[in-house]
């Protein structure tokens, strides 16, 4: 039987954490995330990175297929802090799905690029903007640690935990682990894998593959499995750009 909310929670989970959201490549290309899961990165002061997110369930919409689309922007304001907002907005069977504004903040308060280690912390505030009823506005909370290995393909491991302050009763795990882990393969192309522990809106594996582009951009390619089950599996494509 399809459920609406189902589809809610997939927006949480893969559209904005967005959470909103990647790979070791040249300074120019700032982000901050992997796929889901937040990164240490942070974009350079007075640079603006773009992104557009897409994801799809192979299915009819009456069998409970979707797509996703989540736009965001992030601003680099100051040294080490980053701010910026996300919009997710899903296309499914049911009519009048909610979308979602998450405006978001990161700071990275410590690297050490001898060591290749890196502290962030940050977080969202997920509310719904169109079509509320049924929606939750609740906030996501974490902090990460990265490593990279010095080589010149050694990978960067990530780890850390969030939280979910205000989640409703019966929506799922109210926090848990991070984990990240990125290998480059060749000067333009990184695996990515990166996972939420928990059975939640953000419970998700996504292993995939990181292209740099000419001009400040980059192209992910990845697949997204719920630790819930199958039934809101997903293809993951974004396209971002550091001006």
């Amino acid at each position: 039987m399809y459920k609406p909310k189902s589809i809610i929670r997939t927006v949480g989970a893969l559209g904005a954490t967005a959470l909103l959201m990647l790979l070791p490549k040249s300074a120019a290309v700032a982000q901050s995330t992997l796929f889901n899961v937040p990164s240490t990165d942070v974009v350079a002061k007075k640079k603006v990175y773009l992104e557009f997110d897409f994801l799809s369930h192979f299915e009819d919409h009456a069998d409970r297929g979707f797509q996703i689309y989540a736009p965001r922007a992030v601003f680099g304001v100051a040294k080490g802090v980053e701010v910026g907002v996300n919009v997710t907005a899903v296309d499914a069977f049911a009519p009048d799905q909610p979308v979602y504004i998450s405006p978001n903040a990161k700071w990275q308060f410590y690297s050490n690029e001898k060591n290749g280690v890196a502290i962030s912390a940050g977080g969202l505030l997920y509310t719904p903007v169109a079509n509320r009823a049924g929606a939750d506005t609740f906030g996501f909370i974490y902090s990460v640690v990265s490593k990279k290995v010095k080589s010149d393909y050694g990978p960067r491991i990530t780890g850390g935990g969030y939280a979910l302050p205000g989640l409703a009763d019966g929506a799922g795990t109210k926090g848990g682990a991070i984990v990240g882990y990125e290998q480059p393969l060749a000067k333009k192309v990184t695996f990515v894998a990166d996972w939420f522990s928990g059975k939640n809106a953000f419970g998700y594996v996504t292993p995939g593959f990181s292209f740099t582009l000419p001009k400040s951009s980059l192209l992910n390619v990845g697949y997204s499995f719920g630790n819930r089950g199958p039934g809101n599996n997903a293809l993951f494509v974004y396209y971002g750009i550091t001006f």
